[in-house]
């Protein structure tokens, strides 16, 4: 049973001490997660639009909201260890509302799977037109990726500990490459190069650009050993990701004076850009699978009775991703996942407000946590949380000053405590739980996804 669950990356079931690994092989993911092409055009949003010091100030303001947050939920899937979506099923949601959130979790992050593999796709079509077409590159890097996550996280720690390093020296040559044309003072000290924003503005799309990754932490942080390695890793993680790459991309937008600097960084330095691409794209899309595949195998436990087998659901999510992305169609599917990703503050929100102060099955966590067992039931629903939800996330959409996503996960916090307080925090009917023996049974007959 212990080496299946093993096999399955604990996908139902608790992470087991002895599967917890040292924080800093965690934090190499955490910064690959943050380091990637996204985060050079986000320094290059900023660069374009303020000043260098002015979009330090942003990256500063928006990691430390970042931070705070996956620190805090960080540390209670640590805890608990347990990812994203079962551990929402006893943090206020209960078992149907927890399959909610591993559906959005699964969808949102398949999604952008497939989105990160076009683009990637397009870009290497442009550095070696007539190669072959951008489909064809898309199913190859989408696969690619599949097969690495099928592995589980060893294969993804494998990942990181390759393209992390190797795209921190072509990122710092190519950037080398190209400053070396201007005078640093005057790119540190110089006016934004394009119309001018906020710092205000900055700091949220600083936060809302890894919004969706601080909330899903827990997948990652169930494997840390401590409170204070889920702290390192993210501190370490983050601050490098954000900064490392942020500034470079700040420094190049005011080298170029323009916002498009991925283009700039693959076609000054040839077949360097190549390599970049090809790691920013890897070590980012592997996360966004191996979460879609966690929500997904949540919510057809809950909402089917089936127990899917992680590695056969990664295979199939991926395939799909990658035809989806190949094809073109998931283009169209880009306003519905940004609406879809406001949906997703509020439920850290929910979850640390029930965790650390309404503590309303706290209890349960607690005694069956030194077994390595789940509470042995769920509430089937939670009513007031299903309401809670839907308000703070509508509000994020909605209100645009500010720092929306924030925003909603505050509103989140305080309605759901004053819900507690009221009395009004309660379950509706209770689920069983299959403990990890009944999923170790069920899962070796699921090789096929029921949807």
């Amino acid at each position: 049973m212990a080496r299946m669950a093993h096999a399955d990356d604990f996908a139902l079931s608790r992470v087991r001490p002895d599967a917890q690994k040292p924080w800093f092989g965690i934090a190499v993911q955490r910064f690959g997660q943050v380091s990637a092409l996204s985060q050079f055009l986000l320094g290059a949003t900023l660069g374009y639009s303020m000043t260098f010091g002015e979009a330090f100030l942003a990256l500063l303001l928006g990691s430390i909201i970042l931070e705070v947050i996956m620190c805090i939920v960080g540390i209670i899937g640590q805890k608990e260890g347990l990812n994203t979506a079962l551990l929402a099923r006893w943090t206020g949601f209960g078992e149907i509302g927890a399959s909610l959130v591993g559906l959005a979790i699964g969808i949102s992050l398949i999604g952008w799977f497939g989105i990160q593999s076009a683009i990637s796709a397009q870009s290497l079509d442009a550095l070696m037109p007539g190669v072959m077409p951008a489909w064809a590159w898309s199913l190859l890097f989408g696969l690619a990726v599949t097969a690495i996550v099928a592995v589980g996280f060893k294969g993804m720690q494998w990942l990181a500990n390759i393209t992390v390093p190797l795209f921190l020296v072509l990122v710092g040559w190519s950037i080398i490459s190209e400053l070396s044309n201007h005078d640093i003072g005057e790119l540190l000290t110089g006016p934004a190069p394009g119309p001018t924003m906020s710092v205000w503005q900055g700091t949220g799309i600083v936060a809302g650009g890894l919004i969706v990754g601080a909330i899903i932490t827990a997948d990652m942080t169930r494997f840390n050993r401590s409170r204070a390695d889920v702290i390192k890793q993210t501190v370490v993680g983050v601050s490098l990701g954000e900064f490392v790459i942020g500034l470079a991309g700040v420094l190049l937008a005011h080298a170029a004076a323009s916002g498009n600097i991925v283009a700039i960084v693959t076609s000054s330095v040839g077949f360097v850009g190549l390599i970049i691409v090809i790691t920013g794209t890897l070590k980012i899309n592997d996360w966004n699978l191996y979460s879609s595949t966690l929500g997904l195998v949540n919510f057809i436990s809950t909402a089917f009775g089936k127990n899917l087998h992680r590695v056969t659901t990664t295979i199939v999510l991926g395939v799909v991703g990658s035809v989806l992305a190949a094809a073109g169609i998931l283009g169209q599917f880009a306003d519905f996942l940004i609406i879809l990703g406001v949906a997703f503050p509020p439920i850290a929100g929910i979850m640390v407000a029930e965790y650390f102060i309404v503590k309303r099955w706290r209890s349960e966590l607690d005694t069956t946590r030194a077994s390595g067992r789940l509470p042995a039931t769920a509430p089937r629903i939670v009513p007031v949380t299903i309401v809670i939800w839907a308000v703070s996330a509508v509000t994020g959409y909605v209100i645009t000053w500010g720092i929306p996503p924030v925003l909603s996960l505050i509103l989140s916090m305080v309605l759901y405590v004053i819900a507690g307080k009221l009395g009004l925090v309660r379950g509706l009917g209770t689920a069983k739980t299959a403990q990890p023996d009944d999923v170790t049974a069920d899962s070796r007959t699921a090789d096929t996804i029921v949807i």
